[in-house]
């Protein structure tokens, strides 16, 4: 089963946002045109008696990336409501590792005795029993995704029919 996580977020925080922050003004122009920030969430519904061992594995590759100079990955774990386990947060940041990087992190990977490439997917897959992703911008607010829907439309009127002639 796929979860829309953009709505299962929102309504999760709604009740968290200050009143100020839900009136906040139009975003400037020069907001509106800025690239949007990229995330990707991964929902896991693990193998039964697998949660520990999942996330163990996630701490492992966390210290790969640490390796490398890269944050971990930010995990939010299931109290009730839906039906999963754990969802990782993925934020795309778009840096890609140096050659010095990706061997701190290769050394780490082999000290750990972790597989890579397809032995990885492999692996992890023994303690999943459903996954699904979404990419997703954000975070942003109500007003800055207005406001660019706003200056689109703007730059973009639409067209007549040919009934309107």
């Amino acid at each position: 089963m796929k979860y829309n996580v953009a709505l299962v977020f929102a309504a999760a925080l709604l009740p968290f946002t200050p009143a100020a922050a839900q009136q906040a003004p139009a975003p400037a122009p020069a907001a509106e045109k800025a690239a949007w920030p990229e995330a990707w969430f991964e929902i896991f519904k693990l193998a039964p008696g697998k949660q520990e061992e999942f996330i163990r594995r996630i701490a492992q590759a966390d210290e790969v990336a640490a390796a490398g100079g890269f944050p971990p990955t930010q995990l939010f774990f299931h109290e009730n409501g839906a039906d999963f386990d754990v969802i990782l947060f993925k934020p795309v940041t778009g840096i890609e590792p140096t050659p010095a990087q990706e061997a701190a992190m290769d050394k780490k990977r082999k000290e750990l005795g972790l597989p890579s490439g397809p032995a990885y997917f492999v692996n992890i897959r023994e303690l999943v029993a459903e996954h699904t992703d979404s990419k997703t911008y954000g975070p942003l607010s109500a007003a800055t995704w207005l406001g660019r829907l706003d200056t689109w439309r703007a730059e973009n009127p639409p067209r007549k029919s040919a009934a309107t002639k």
